[in-house]
């Protein structure tokens, strides 16, 4: 099972906020967010398969996975724990595994909260993926995940988030990287299907306003899916959790109140997201 830690509130009603890091992060790229979190909810934080203290998870004569099985992984902890229902909190690549995951178990989601979300991949990302596919064993894959950082976190102001994650991202295993990187094959079809399959559930995307890799193609999947809605965060990039974490905190507590307390119409939310 996958390695986890728990913060809960002296309250048996209180909800539960599940937050699923990207790939080669782990559960610490949260650090700035556990504190305000753990004053109202109930958090649950997981390092997924291969990072962080999440070793061993997968057999050794497993070779290749897929998003369900990583999915799958985060729902064992819930049943673990006897989580019924929760809203989660992902960011970058967490975000596909949390919409997945909605459409594995829609039952088990009251909401979602996707920072930096990765809805569509375009030219520049695809021509990335197809030159990591090539040369992912010919060089270290550390030189791929560093070229990749800086090509999504180009700016000075970016230097925190992309310094993060490429730390943390040492701490995998080149055969975990690779297995991972097996994944991207999956993405585009995926992607495709949640763009065209409206699960309904209330989704607050958290986009860093220099974020253009992915933040054009979130502008338009709002335009098409009911109940979601965009907030962008100035002098953000893709890390938005950590390039600005005080607004990332006060808007995702502000829906996540919201949606906790059963009214999630357009108004009130964009209002509430707002403040």
């Amino acid at each position: 099972m996958l390695h986890y830690k728990t913060y809960e509130l002296d309250n048996p009603e209180a909800p539960w906020v599940v937050f699923v890091h990207g790939a080669g992060g782990s559960s610490s790229i949260w650090f700035l967010q556990i504190k305000e979190f753990i004053r109202h909810f109930n958090v649950l934080l997981v390092d997924l398969r291969g990072h962080g203290k999440s070793k061993g998870v997968v057999p050794k004569d497993k070779y290749y996975y897929d998003f369900e099985d990583v999915t799958r992984d985060i729902l064992d902890v819930l049943d673990s724990l006897k989580i019924e229902k929760a809203h989660f909190v992902g960011i970058s690549l967490g975000t596909i595994i949390i919409r997945n995951l909605s459409e594995i178990a829609p039952g088990r989601v009251s909401s979602m909260i996707l920072g930096g979300a990765i809805i569509r991949l375009n030219i520049r990302a695809k021509v990335l993926v197809t030159l990591g596919n090539m040369f992912k064993r010919l060089v270290p894959y550390m030189w791929l995940y560093s070229f990749f950082a800086w090509i999504i976190m180009p700016s000075e102001r970016h230097k925190r988030s992309r310094l993060l994650f490429v730390n943390e991202a040492k701490k995998v295993a080149q055969k975990e990287f690779m297995r991972w990187f097996t994944l991207t094959y999956e993405i585009t079809p995926l992607l495709k299907y949640f763009e065209e399959k409206d699960t309904a559930i209330p989704t607050l995307y958290l986009m860093g306003d220099e974020d253009h890799m992915f933040l054009p193609a979130v502008r338009f999947i709002i335009t098409k899916h009911t109940n979601s809605w965009l907030e962008v965060i100035n002098n953000s990039g893709h890390v938005c959790n950590v390039d600005q974490p005080r607004e990332f905190n006060a808007r995702a507590i502000l829906f996540l109140k919201k949606m906790s307390s059963g009214n999630s119409s357009e108004k009130s939310v964009v209002q509430l997201a707002h403040c």
